[in-house]
């Protein structure tokens, strides 16, 4: 039995659910969000409360059931408080600038590596060493801080890069710590 598929989840005053034919959508004071379900899961809303129920235990069913309901829960969390990513610059001269709806980034290279957001998520730069990525879709900001950390990964001897805020880094020793490690 599935123990995240059966929870229910509360629809909160403010928002509004629409359901026809597995497409479900989600509408709140932060925004309009959308997405189609497979059409075995049969999501119903009553009292303002919404529950995903399977058709049968297959396998199949069965995954789809808690990823469904898991997937619900963060369009309703979405449109009433939203998401975000925060990410932080660490290295001498690195920087971060919003130019109109571009982020700006001075990470090392010779030339400055200018990122487009998706749409539906803002960014947002704190000091010039701080990003916040916001947004509605949980799984569009996740994504949207992956790819800005990706651009320079924090590197592992001098701890220079673009990193998450609550990520700690371990430094390794490098060629002097090997060379007296060895004695």
């Amino acid at each position: 039995m599935s123990r995240i598929g059966l929870m229910p989840i509360v629809v909160p005053q403010g928002v509004k659910v629409a359901i026809a034919d597995g497409k479900v959508t989600v509408e709140g004071k932060k925004g309009k969000i959308f997405r189609q379900f497979s059409k075995d899961m049969m999501i119903t809303l009553k009292d303002n409360v919404l529950t995903v129920a399977r058709p049968s235990d297959d396998r199949m069913h069965r995954s789809l059931h808690g990823l469904s309901r898991t997937l619900l829960a963060n369009m309703v969390e979405g449109v009433t408080n939203g998401f975000e990513k925060n990410l932080e610059l660490s290295g001498v001269g690195y920087r971060a600038q919003k130019t109109g709806n571009k982020l700006a980034l001075q990470i090392g290279f010779v030339n400055t590596i200018e990122f487009v957001p998706p749409e539906g998520v803002d960014i947002a730069v704190e000091g010039t060493s701080k990003v916040k990525v916001v947004g509605i879709d949980k799984e569009l900001v996740g994504l949207t801080a992956a790819k800005i950390r990706a651009l320079r990964p924090c590197d592992a001897y001098k701890g220079k890069g673009i990193k998450y805020s609550y990520e700690k880094l371990r430094l390794k020793a490098g060629k002097a710590g090997k060379a007296t490690a060895k004695k």
